[in-house]
C-alpha cells in the first residue's frame, strides 16, 4: 500500500525541555522525521518548546511553534493552521504521547478533524496501562513476571504481603523509570509506594516480583500497516535486572543469547507488536532472561514510540529507524523503501553488524550534593557515549574514552580504586563507575566467580575483563624498545589507549605513537553500512579500528582502509561529546550549523562525535562522520588521515576547546580565533592584565594554587568571596563562601578532585545585576547578537538564570557600557568567530566577570528568539569567507523572548536545590511575552533571590 495521498499537513509534537529520562534523542527523531515527511511534499508544522535545538530550526519545518507543550497551544495551532489533518505524536517521547492523548480525550482532534499517525490510542493505552498490558500478554500467551496492578495505598500493603520481597513497582504513564523502586524490605515499602502512585498521573502502580539478577535484552523493531516486521538491533545490557535501561551499559549485537532463545525472543516481539492494534511505525521491546540453562523469557514492556534506544540502534546499525517510522506513518510499506546506506536494498533488509557497540551512560552526580549515587530502577544519566570497535573490548575501551571523566580507558592510568572494602561496596551497590571498578576487582585479584555472585554480571563479560588485566600485566614486563610488534598490535584491537600503554612501560604517549608509526600499527577506517559488507554502502559513516597486514602474492603487505580521502580542501569540525549539565544540546546546534555553513563554502565537511543521541551524528549531516572518542589519540590519527585545510573548535563546548593546545602544539591550524586568544580568556590572570590595560572594570581577584595562599589572600579582598578553578565548564567547583573556614574548605576539596589547578578568588559583588552578550566578531568588526538580563542576582549561574532578551531593565548607560566593553574585548582577543561575555553591574558600573571566544550556551537562543541564522555567519566568518560587515543583519522580536532553565530535581530526593555558582539544570525552555506585565515575568520576578545559596 502506497502512501495515504489525504495527508497533506502533519502536526509533530516534540519533547520540550531535556530532563533526565527524555534527552535530545528526540530532538534527533523529530529532526529526522520532520526531513522525512517534508521530502514527500507534505507540510510539517512543529510545536516544541526547547530552544537549544536542531528540531526548532526554521529550516526543520514549514511552520514552527516555540511554545509550552500544553492542549492550549494545540488548539491556538490548529485554529492558525485549519490546513493541518493529521498528528504525529511518535517523536516526542513521553511528554508528546501523554499530550496526545490529553488532546484526545478532550476532544481536541476530534473538534478539528485531525487524525493521529503512527499510532493509535489503544496501542498507547494497552502498553502504557499496566493491568491491559498484563491482560494481552496473558491472552496471546507470552510469559511475564508475576504482578498486580495497585491504585491504594491498602491494596499494595496486601499485594506485598502476598508476593514477599524484594518487589519492583512502576508507576503507569510515566518516563525515564520516574517513581519506580525496588522494594529490598518491609521498612522501605510504605514511602516508596507512595512515591510512586504520587508519580504516575493517573495514581496507578504495578507491583511485580524483582527478577533480580536475570538478564535484561531489547529489541528495535519496525511494523508497518502490512504487518510486515523487521527486527533492526537486538541490544544486551551488561548490568542485569534491577537497573533501568538508561543506566545500563549496553551492548549491540547481543552477546550471550543463545540462538534458540533469540528466535524465541522475536516471535514473542513480533507477536506482542502486532497484537497492539493500529499501529505502523517504531517499537522497542524489553525482556528478562533466566541466567540459567533454562533460559526462560519474561517479556516486561513494550512502547509504541521511538525511544532512547532506538537513537543509539540508528547509530549502530546505521539504520535511520526515526526516518522510516515516518514514512511508515504515512501508509508506505516496509518493502517499498530504501535502505538508506546501501540505496540498493529494501527497507525490509534486517541489519546485521560485522563490528560491535558499547553505550555507556554518563552521570552528573557531582552537581547534585547529597543525591544517592546508586543506581537502581529510576534513570539518572544526563548523557551517553557510544563506541563502535571489532570486539567488546574495542568498542569498551573506546566507550570509557568518550566519557571525558579524567579516565584514559579502563585502568592503566593509575586511577583505579585499590581498597578492598570499597571495591565490594562499589559492586554491591551498582555505582556509575562500576564499569571501571570490575577491572580493579580483577586486578586486585578478586574471583570472577565472587565478582559474578555480587553483580550478577554474565562471565563471559567478565572473562574479556580479565583477558585485558592480563594482557596489561603482560604489556608492564616491556619497555618502549622492547615491546614486540604483535603484542603492540594485540593491545591496539583491544582498544587500550596509546596513554594507557605509555602508563604500563612507563614512557610517554608520543613514544608509544612513534612506535606505532614505525612499525605500521595504524588505525584503519570501516564503514558503518548495516549489512556487513554483503551489499556496497553509499554513505561515508566511519569508525576506526586495527588490523594485522594482509600480504598479496607479490609479497607486498597492507592493511584495508575503507576511508578513502578525496582531493577537496576539508574542515573538521570537533562535537561536544556526551551531554552533561552545563554542555548540552546547544552545542550539537552548533555543530551542526557549523558544519552547513562550511559544506556552502565548499568545503567537504568531516564530523568528529561520539554521542548517539544527537543530529551531528546522523550519518548524513557531514559529508562524512566519523563517530570515534573526542580524544586526542583518535583526533589526531583522523587529522593525519584526512589533512583538512584546519579544525573547528569553538562549537563544540569545552569539550572541543580543550583540544586547542594539542592541536596549536601540533601545528594544525584552529579555524577562527586562535589557541593563544582562547587561552588568554582561560587564564585568568592573563585575563585580567588585558582588562587593566582597556580600562574595562573587573571585581577584585587574586590567584591561589593552596589553602594557604587563599586564606592570605581573603585578607585583602573582603567576604564574601567567588571561588572559580580555571579550565572548567558549567561552574565546576564554584561557590561563594563568606568566611576562612568555608574557605578552606572548599579550596582543599577542591585541589583535592582538580590537582594543580589555579584557583581565582573574586570578591562578589553582592546584590549586582547579571547580564551577558554574544556577538561575532572577524577580528575588525564586531556585531552584538544580543544582550541578556539575568532575572535572577549576579552569582547563580548564567545557565540557571532566566535570561531576558533584551534587557528589560538597564538603562542607556548601562548599555552603552555593556556594548563598548564587549566590542574592546572581541577585538583585544583578535576574536574570529563567536564570544560570549558575562557582565555584573553595580551602581551602574560594568563590571566583566569572564569571556568565552566560542559558541555558547545561548547562541541557540538568541537565533531562534531574533529569527536569525548566527551560527552559519559566525563559521563563514572563521572561515575567512565573509566578514561581519557582508551580513544584513534583521533581528525579529515583538516583546520579549525569556530562556528558562528547567531542572530534574524530582530524580534525587534530599538533593540541595539551592541554586549558586555551579550549574545544576539539564535543560531549557522558551517563553515569549508581549511586555513585563505579563503574569509569567512577574511570578519570576517576584521569585528572583529566592534561591541563592552561598
Amino acid at each position: 500500500m502506497p502512501k495515504d495521498t489525504s495527508i497533506k499537513s502533519v502536526l509533530i509534537i516534540g519533547s520540550g525541555p531535556i530532563v533526565i529520562g527524555q534527552a535530545c534523542e528526540f530532538d534527533y527523531a523529530g529532526s529526522q522525521s520532520a526531513r522525512s515527511i517534508r521530502e514527500e511534499g507534505i507540510e510539517v508544522i512543529l510545536i516544541n518548546s526547547n530552544p537549544a535545538t536542531i528540531m526548532t530550526d526554521p529550516s526543520m519545518a514549514d511552520h514552527i511553534y516555540l511554545k509550552p507543550l500544553t492542549t492550549k497551544s494545540i488548539i491556538e495551532i490548529l485554529k492558525a493552521h485549519p490546513q493541518i489533518d493529521s498528528v504525529l505524536p511518535t517523536m516526542g517521547g513521553q511528554t508528546a504521547l501523554n499530550l496526545c492523548l490529553e488532546a484526545d480525550e478532550k476532544g481536541i482532534w476530534k473538534d478539528f478533524g485531525v487524525k493521529m499517525i503512527g499510532v493509535d490510542v489503544n496501542a498507547i493505552n494497552i502498553t502504557e496501562d499496566r493491568e491491559q498490558f498484563k491482560q494481552l500478554l496473558k491472552k496471546i500467551n507470552v510469559p511475564s513476571a508475576p504482578a498486580e496492578i495497585c491504585t491504594s495505598y491498602l491494596r499494595g500493603k496486601e499485594i506485598a504481603q502476598e508476593f514477599g520481597f524484594p518487589l519492583v513497582i512502576r508507576p503507569s504513564f510515566t518516563l525515564g523509570g520516574t517513581g519506580a523502586a525496588i522494594v529490598y524490605k518491609k521498612e522501605d515499602f510504605d514511602e516508596l509506594l507512595t512515591r510512586g502512585l504520587e508519580a504516575s498521573p493517573i495514581h496507578e502502580v504495578l507491583i511485580d516480583k524483582a527478577l533480580m539478577g536475570w538478564k535484561e535484552y531489547e529489541l528495535e523493531l519496525l511494523r508497518d500497516k502490512n504487518d510486515n516486521v523487521v527486527i533492526i538491533c537486538s541490544i544486551e545490557n551488561m548490568d542485569p535486572m534491577g537497573i533501568h535501561t538508561g543506566d545500563s551499559i549496553t551492548v549491540a549485537p547481543a552477546m550471550t543469547l543463545s540462538d534458540r532463545t533469540f528466535q524465541r525472543m522475536r516471535d514473542y516481539a513480533i507477536l506482542m507488536m502486532r497484537s497492539i492494534g493500529n499501529f505502523a511505525g517504531g517499537c522497542n521491546v524489553q525482556f528478562a532472561v533466566s541466567p540459567d540453562e533454562k533460559e526462560d523469557i519474561v517479556a516486561i514492556e513494550i512502547n509504541p514510540r521511538v525511544s532512547r534506544s532506538s537513537a543509539l540502534a540508528s547509530k549502530a546499525t546505521g539504520y535511520p529507524i526515526a526516518k522510516i517510522a515516518s514514512k511508515l506513518a504515512l501508509g508506505y510499506n516496509l518493502d517499498e523503501l530504501q535502505n538508506q546506506i546501501t540505496k540498493s536494498t529494501s527497507a525490509l533488509f534486517e541489519p546485521t553488524l560485522d563490528y560491535v557497540i558499547v553505550k555507556i551512560p554518563r552521570w552528573n552526580f557531582d552537581k547534585f550534593e547529597g543525591a544517592d549515587r546508586t543506581l537502581g530502577l529510576q534513570m539518572k544519566s544526563v548523557g551517553e557515549v557510544m563506541g563502535i570497535g571489532r570486539s567488546f573490548q574495542e568498542a569498551l575501551h573506546k566507550a570509557t574514552q568518550s566519557l571525558e571523566i579524567k579516565r584514559n580507558g579502563l585502568g592503566a592510568d593509575g586511577k583505579g580504586y585499590t581498597n578492598y572494602e570499597q571495591i565490594i561496596e562499589k559492586l554491591t551497590y551498582a555505582s556509575w563507575d562500576r564499569v571501571f571498578v570490575i577491572y580493579d576487582a580483577i586486578a586486585l585479584g578478586i574471583p570472577l566467580s565472587r565478582i559474578h555472585e555480587i553483580t550478577k554480571i554474565d562471565m563471559w563479560f567478565l572473562k574479556q575483563y580479565e583477558e585485558l588485566y592480563t594482557l596489561e600485566k603482560e604489556l608492564s614486563n616491556y619497555k618502549v624498545d622492547t615491546l614486540p610488534k604483535e603484542l603492540l598490535l594485540e593491545a591496539k584491537q583491544k582498544g587500550f589507549a596509546d596513554r594507557q600503554i605509555a602508563h604500563m612501560m612507563g614512557c610517554l604517549e608520543s613514544q608509544v605513537h612513534s612506535l606505532r608509526d614505525a612499525m605500521n600499527v595504524n588505525r584503519v577506517f570501516k564503514l558503518v553500512d548495516t549489512c556487513a559488507a554483503e551489499f556496497k554502502a553509499k554513505t561515508p559513516y566511519y569508525y576506526s579500528t586495527f588490523e594485522a597486514e594482509i600480504e598479496k602474492a607479490d609479497g607486498t603487505r597492507y592493511v584495508d582502509n575503507e576511508s578513502v580521502v578525496s582531493d577537496k580542501k576539508k574542515i573538521i569540525v570537533l562535537g561536544s561529546g556526551p551531554n552533561r549539565i552545563g554542555q548540552g544540546i546547544e552545542f550539537d546546534y552548533s555543530c551542526v550549523h557549523g558544519v552547513l555553513a562550511a559544506k556552502e563554502c565548499g568545503y567537504e565537511t568531516i564530523m568528529i562525535n561520539c554521542n548517539p543521541e544527537t543530529v551531528s551524528t546522523d550519518f548524513d549531516t557531514a559529508d562524512k562522520l566519523y563517530f570515534e572518542p573526542v580524544f586526542w589519540e583518535h583526533i589526531y590519527d583522523i587529522i593525519q588521515h584526512e589533512k583538512p585545510e584546519g579544525v573547528i573548535v569553538q562549537l563544540g563546548g569545552q569539550t572541543a576547546l580543550k583540544l586547542a593546545e594539542k592541536l596549536s602544539k601540533y601545528g594544525i591550524k584552529i579555524i577562527g580565533t586562535s589557541f593563544d586568544a582562547l587561552d588568554l580568556a582561560e587564564d585568568r590572570g592573563r585575563f585580567s592584565e588585558l582588562l587593566t590595560e582597556l580600562n574595562i572594570p573587573f571585581p577584585q581577584f587574586g590567584i591561589a594554587e593552596t589553602a594557604d595562599e587563599a586564606s592570605a589572600l581573603a585578607d585583602t579582598l573582603d567576604f564574601p568571596l567567588l571561588i572559580r578553578p580555571s579550565y572548567v565548564l558549567g561552574g565546576q567547583g564554584m561557590k561563594i563562601v563568606i568566611n576562612k573556614q568555608e574557605l578552606e574548605e572548599h579550596v582543599i576539596n577542591l585541589l583535592k578532585t582538580i590537582p594543580g589547578n589555579k584557583l581565582l578568588l573574586d570578591h562578589y559583588l553582592d546584590g549586582a545585576i547579571e547580564a551577558e552578550a554574544d556577538a561575532i566578531c572577524d577580528g575588525e568588526n564586531v556585531y552584538i547578537i544580543g544582550i541578556m538580563e539575568h532575572i535572577e542576582p549576579c552569582g547563580v549561574h548564567s545557565g540557571d538564570s532566566n535570561a531576558t532578551l533584551p534587557p528589560f531593565n538597564l538603562g542607556e548607560f548601562v548599555m552603552q557600557q555593556i556594548k563598548d566593553h564587549t566590542k574592546k574585548i572581541a577585538l583585544a582577543l583578535r576574536t574570529v568567530g563567536l564570544i560570549n561575555i558575562q557582565f555584573a553591574i553595580k551602581d551602574d558600573i560594568v563590571y566583566i566577570i569572564e569571556a568565552n571566544p566560542r559558541a555558547s550556551r545561548t547562541v541557540p537562543f538568541i537565533a531562534k528568539a531574533y529569527g536569525e541564522p548566527y551560527v552559519n555567519y559566525a563559521t563563514k566568518v572563521m572561515l575567512g569567507h565573509n566578514k561581519v560587515t557582508d551580513f544584513k543583519f534583521n533581528p525579529q522580536l515583538k516583546g520579549y523572548a525569556i530562556k528558562q532553565p528547567v531542572f530534574s530535581f524530582s530524580k534525587f530526593h534530599n538533593v540541595n536545590k539551592a541554586l549558586g555558582p555551579e550549574m545544576k539544570s539539564t535543560g531549557e525552555s522558551i517563553l515569549f511575552i508581549d511586555d513585563l506585565k505579563d503574569d509569567q515575568f512577574y511570578e519570576l520576578y517576584s521569585r528572583r533571590k529566592m534561591y541563592l545559596s552561598k
